[in-house]
């Protein structure tokens, strides 16, 4: 990490952030492999009977702030919510060898196994981690009850990338927070008003610790050739107007019908970039839980 990058990552959290992250319970797992290591969960809520664990994996160069918004109302919806922080993201080591999804899916697996033994979870992955979910199921499909997909990349529809990315870790700490406001409104947000104050702290804090740096998997199509061996019910959640798609959106649906054999359901939030849960968080819960509700009747 640069200097730069080491005053940025020196730069105070919001309070609801620490108090969130107070209230949590923190397991940690080995990540295998000669390195060994931590895989680092946080933990929130007691689990009704009878109900899953409600696992989130979070996107790229992210952490389990991804999900700063809905985590709370969750809790309040009855579940157990156990946010990891990815394999090479926030607190949690680097894989052993890889530096992609790939690289993550077997050491998930055996913290998850630690974790949570022959209980099956509903999974909900973001992003890179709805890649990486898809990844796990397809190896290790009895580990989910249900996966929903939210703004996931590598279903095969787009023809080329859809936004540009800032290059910042060359550049002096003022710049570095400009370059990062500016990547926050190309990738993840549609409302430029909401970049200040929580989404650009908790950014700032998650891109400064992101170790997997050369990911090139989100650019292919491994999630759709991925879903045919996933057996369980699968849902997905988009904004309206994620930048990973833009007009090319409206071919997703048909895309997941035919790559899942058990494809439940395709919801567009309106007024929402690609990281719907932060921008529309009220929407987002309402379709989470329709989501999760209908996976599990299915079961």
């Amino acid at each position: 990490m640069s200097a730069a990058s080491h005053e940025l990552a020196s730069l105070p959290l919001p309070d609801e952030v620490l108090q969130l992250q107070a209230a949590a319970t923190v397991h940690r797992t080995a990540s295998g492999g000669d390195a060994g290591g931590d895989i680092v969960w946080h933990v929130w809520g007691e689990r009704a009977e009878g109900d899953a664990p409600l696992v989130l994996f979070h996107g790229g160069s992210g952490s389990w702030m991804h999900w700063i918004r809905n985590i709370q109302d969750l809790v309040a919806a009855g579940k157990q919510v156990w946010a990891v922080d990815l394999p090479g993201f926030g607190d949690s080591v680097a894989p052993p060898v890889g530096g992609d999804a790939d690289a993550i899916v077997e050491p998930l697996y055996e913290s998850m196994r630690e974790l949570f033994g022959l209980q099956a979870c509903d999974l909900v992955g973001f992003s890179f981690g709805g890649m990486t979910a898809g990844m796990l199921l397809a190896a290790h499909p009895e580990v989910a009850r249900q996966l929903v997909l939210v703004g996931a990349p590598a279903m095969g529809v787009v023809p080329h990338r859809q936004f540009e990315l800032k290059a910042w870790r060359h550049l002096p700490p003022a710049q570095q927070l400009e370059a990062h406001r500016f990547n926050l409104g190309a990738l993840m947000l549609l409302d430029a008003s909401l970049i200040e104050g929580l989404a650009l702290s908790t950014h700032v804090a998650n891109v400064v610790r992101d170790r997997m740096q050369r990911r090139r998997l989100a650019h292919t199509d491994i999630l759709a050739r991925s879903l045919p061996q996933v057996t369980c019910p699968v849902h997905a959640i988009y904004g309206e107007s994620d930048s990973l798609y833009k007009a090319w959106i409206a071919a997703l649906e048909q895309a997941y019908a035919d790559a899942a054999p058990d494809f439940r359901g395709f919801e567009l939030i309106a007024n929402a970039g690609h990281w719907v849960q932060f921008e529309q968080p009220a929407a987002f819960l309402n379709a989470l839980l329709f989501a999760l509700r209908d996976g599990a009747s299915a079961r």
